[in-house]
C-alpha cells in the first residue's frame, strides 16, 4: 500500500497514512485518463454556435432576373448558397457536444488520475482543514507551511463553505468536495492536498 505523510493545519508531519491500494496504487492509464478528459471539455462547450441558411437570412423574395433569354445561370433568389450574402449550407446549429464513457471506464481513469498523483509524490494529506470564519490570508499560511506554490486541488470531506471562500481569492487555487472531483480537475492541478476524512470517503466510494 502506497504510504503520505500526514500533516496538520499548520504544515507540521504528525505521522503517515497507508492508501488504499485499489485506489492510490494502480498503473496509470494514460490512454483512459486521455478519454475522460476529452468527455469532460466536450461537455463544456457551449454549442450555441449558429448559421443562418437560406430560408433565414433577410431579403432575397425576389427572382433577380427572368428565368430565359439572358444568357445568364437561371437564379430564383440572391440569398441561395452561392450568392454572396447569401444563407450557410450545413454549417453549424446549436447542440450538444456531451457524451458519456462506460461508468467502468470512469472509475479506472479517476483512479489513474489519483494514482499518478501518488507516484509524482505531489499529493499531501492533511490531518483536517477548518476555519472559524473566510480567511484568505489563514488559508494562504497553511499553503505556505505545506511548501505549495503552484496550481493546487483542495479535496474536503464536503462542502465546507469558509474553506471555499477563504481560498477563492488565491490564484490556482481550487476547492471541491470529495464526491465532486474529476479527472479534469485532478490532472489540471500540481498538487492535490486532501484532508484525511476525504480520503477515507474518495477510498468508500472507489475501492
Amino acid at each position: 500500500m502506497p504510504k503520505v505523510a500526514l500533516f496538520n493545519q499548520s504544515g507540521s508531519k504528525v505521522g503517515d497514512i497507508e492508501l488504499n491500494d485499489t485506489v492510490f496504487g494502480i498503473e496509470p492509464n494514460t490512454h483512459v485518463m486521455t478519454e475522460a478528459v476529452l468527455m469532460q471539455r466536450a461537455s463544456l462547450r457551449q454549442g450555441n454556435h449558429k448559421v443562418k441558411n437560406r430560408s433565414e437570412v433577410r431579403g432575397g423574395g425576389r427572382k433577380p432576373w427572368r428565368q430565359k433569354g439572358t444568357g445568364r445561370a437561371r437564379q430564383g433568389s440572391i440569398r441561395s448558397p452561392q450568392w454572396r450574402g447569401g444563407g450557410t449550407v450545413f454549417g453549424p446549429v446549436p447542440r450538444s457536444y456531451s457524451y458519456k464513457l462506460p461508468k467502468k471506464v470512469r472509475r479506472l481513469a479517476i483512479k489513474s488520475a489519483l494514482s499518478s498523483k501518488v507516484v509524482e509524490e505531489n499529493i499531501l494529506v492533511l490531518e483536517a482543514l477548518s476555519f472559524d470564519a473566510p480567511k484568505t490570508k489563514e488559508f494562504a499560511n497553511v499553503l505556505k507551511g505545506l511548501s505549495v506554490d503552484s496550481k493546487t486541488l483542495v479535496i474536503t470531506d464536503g462542502l465546507d463553505e469558509n474553506v471555499a471562500l477563504s481560498a477563492r481569492n488565491i490564484p490556482g487555487v481550487t476547492v471541491v468536495p470529495a464526491d465532486g472531483i474529476s479527472v479534469l480537475d485532478v490532472l489540471g492541478h500540481d498538487k492535490l492536498v486532501m484532508t484525511k476524512s476525504a480520503v477515507e470517503k474518495v477510498e468508500e466510494v472507489l475501492a
